[in-house]
């Protein structure tokens, strides 16, 4: 849980005042889907408690095969610590300089997709729209999101195997996600399609 969805549930829409109504219509909707149990936050501190949620939440909803959807939209860290070369008690002070080794978080993108829940839909983002089609080649990713930071809330490139759709926001609908209609009718395909395969697998060996 992130510090900003934190701050969202200690403003109450009905007491406060916000200058932005995209802003109140946020904090709004968290309310909404708190107080519906419709959205699970799952606090934590360290890269190494991510990582063991995320497989938890994966083993836990992998038995609904392609009904599941990760939509991985950022990455929580770049580099961390690793656990040996963490000290074991209080770092003394003293004249010599203080040396932090980082090392890069690693890709877990591929061993979701590929081990923990193959048949799950997959969507990740990506800054460039050259990093995405990389990533959804790399990853074996369902979907990749490509969006610029100054015009991410108006338009993103949504990268699909060998296709390339522009999306641009469609106020009238309401939605903040400029994606979401898309993912939303890809996913419905992906479940059709799966259980369309696997009809036809349960047939073969019937028969």
């Amino acid at each position: 849980m992130s510090a900003f969805g934190s701050m969202l549930e200690c403003y109450d829409p009905k007491v406060h005042q916000f200058p932005s109504q995209a802003v109140r219509s946020v904090i709004t909707k968290t309310h909404v889907a708190v107080a519906e149990g419709l959205l699970l936050k799952l606090p934590f501190t360290t890269i190494f408690e991510y990582l063991q949620m995320l497989q938890m939440v994966v083993f836990t909803i992998k038995s609904i095969g392609p009904h599941a959807m990760f939509y991985l939209a950022a990455a929580v860290s770049d580099f961390y610590v690793p656990w040996k070369s963490m000290a074991e008690h209080k770092i003394q002070s003293g004249s010599s300089p203080l040396d932090m080794r980082l090392v890069q978080v690693p890709k877990m993108l591929l061993v979701l997709r590929k081990d923990w829940a193959p048949m799950a839909f997959c969507i990740s983002f990506k800054i460039l729209l050259e990093k995405a089609d990389m990533a959804l080649r790399k990853y074996k990713m369902h979907m990749v999101v490509a969006n610029e930071l100054l015009s991410r809330k108006e338009e993103v490139v949504v990268v699909i195997s060998n296709e390339k759709i522009s999306v641009r926001q469609n106020k009238s609908l309401g939605v903040d996600d400029v994606e979401s209609a898309l993912i939303v009718e890809r996913h419905a395909v992906y479940i059709e399609n799966s259980d369309h395969l696997t009809g036809q697998q349960n047939s073969s060996l019937s028969g």
